[in-house]
C-alpha cells in the first residue's frame, strides 16, 4: 500500500505509541534509582524447608565436656544393667531347666559350703577367746611376779616398805643392854609376825648378825648407839603383846636397869636398803 492509499486511521495509529501495559502505568514512579531486578527468577536462592533447618541444628553436634561426661556415665550405667540382666537371666534360665536331682545337689553343697563356714567362725571365735584369756592369764602372771618381786625385795631389804606396826625404843644408860638382848628382841618380833624391820638405821634380813662393840652394838659391821630404835612393820595386835609377855624381852631389858617404850602406830615406814647380794656358788636349779 503506499502513501497516497494510507487512510485516516491508519496514519493516526502509526504517529501513536503502543500500548502500556496498565500495571506499569499504574506503579509510581521511583523517586530515586533501584537496583535492577534479576532478569528472571531461575538464579535466585531458594529458602532452606524445615527438614532442613532441623538436620542443620542437628549436625554437627555441638557437645560440651560436661555433657560427654554424663553421656558416657550413663552408657557406662546401662551397660551394666544389661549385664547384669543378661547374668540373672541366665542363671535363672539355668536353673528353671536343671532337673530335680541336680536342684537338690546344688542345695546340698550350699548347706554344707554354710556348715564350713560356719565351722570356720566358730574356730576363729575359739582362737580369739584363747588369745584373750592367753593375754589375761600373760598380764596377771606378770603382776603376781611383779608383786612376788617386792614381797621379795622386802624380805631380802632391796626395796622400802611401809605399813602398820609398833616403834620399839630402848634407853640404856648405864650400858648394860648387849647384843644378845637385841638379838633376843629381833627374834621374838620375826616369830610375832614382823615383816619388815630396821634398827637406827640399818635393815634387818636373814643373815643379820649383832655383835659387842664397846659401849655399843654392832648390826651387820655397822656400829649402832643408845637409844636402840625398831622399827617394825606387823601387826600392831600381835606384836606388842610379844614382847610383853612375862619374862620376855621387856622384863628382861628392865632388869638391866633399860628404859623401855613400845608405840603402836597405822604407818611404819622402813626405808633403810641393802644392795642386792649375788650368791657365790649357789645357782638356780629350773632348767
Amino acid at each position: 500500500m503506499s502513501d497516497g492509499d494510507e487512510t485516516p486511521d491508519n496514519r493516526l495509529r502509526r504517529e501513536l505509541p503502543e500500548e502500556v501495559p496498565a500495571a506499569a502505568a499504574e506503579k509510581p514512579a521511583p523517586h530515586h534509582h533501584a537496583a535492577p531486578a534479576p532478569a528472571d527468577d531461575a538464579g535466585a536462592v531458594p529458602a532452606p524447608t524445615g527438614r532442613q533447618r532441623l538436620a542443620q541444628g542437628l549436625w554437627p553436634p555441638r557437645v560440651s565436656r560436661a555433657q560427654l561426661i554424663v553421656a558416657l556415665l550413663l552408657f557406662g550405667l546401662g551397660f551394666g544393667l544389661a549385664v547384669q540382666v543378661a547374668s540373672n537371666s541366665d542363671s535363672g534360665s539355668a536353673l528353671r531347666g536343671a532337673r530335680q536331682e541336680d536342684l537338690v545337689r546344688i542345695l546340698d553343697e550350699l548347706d554344707n559350703r554354710t556348715q564350713r563356714l560356719e565351722d570356720e567362725k566358730q574356730g576363729l571365735e575359739d582362737q580369739r577367746t584363747e588369745l584373750e584369756n592367753s593375754s589375761n592369764q600373760a598380764a596377771e602372771a606378770r603382776k603376781q611376779t611383779a608383786e612376788k618381786e617386792k614381797q621379795l625385795g622386802i624380805l631380802a631389804g632391796t626395796v622400802a616398805a611401809q605399813g602398820p606396826g609398833i616403834t620399839l625404843t630402848i634407853n640404856d644408860t648405864k650400858g648394860t643392854v648387849k647384843a644378845d638382848m637385841l638379838l633376843d628382841a629381833i627374834q621374838e618380833l620375826r616369830a610375832a609376825g614382823a615383816e619388815a624391820i630396821q634398827v637406827n638405821g640399818v635393815r634387818v634380813v636373814a643373815s643379820t648378825y649383832l655383835s659387842d662393840s664397846g659401849k655399843g652394838v654392832s648390826v651387820d659391821g655397822n656400829k649402832i648407839t643408845q637409844p636402840y630404835r625398831f622399827k617394825v612393820i606387823g601387826k600392831p595386835q600381835d606384836l606388842e603383846p610379844a614382847l610383853n609377855i612375862p619374862g620376855g624381852v621387856v622384863q628382861t631389858l628392865e632388869k638391866e636397869q633399860a628404859t623401855v617404850t613400845v608405840d603402836r602406830a597405822t604407818k611404819i615406814v622402813v626405808d633403810a636398803l641393802r644392795a642386792a647380794k649375788q650368791p657365790d656358788y649357789a645357782r638356780s636349779s629350773s632348767r
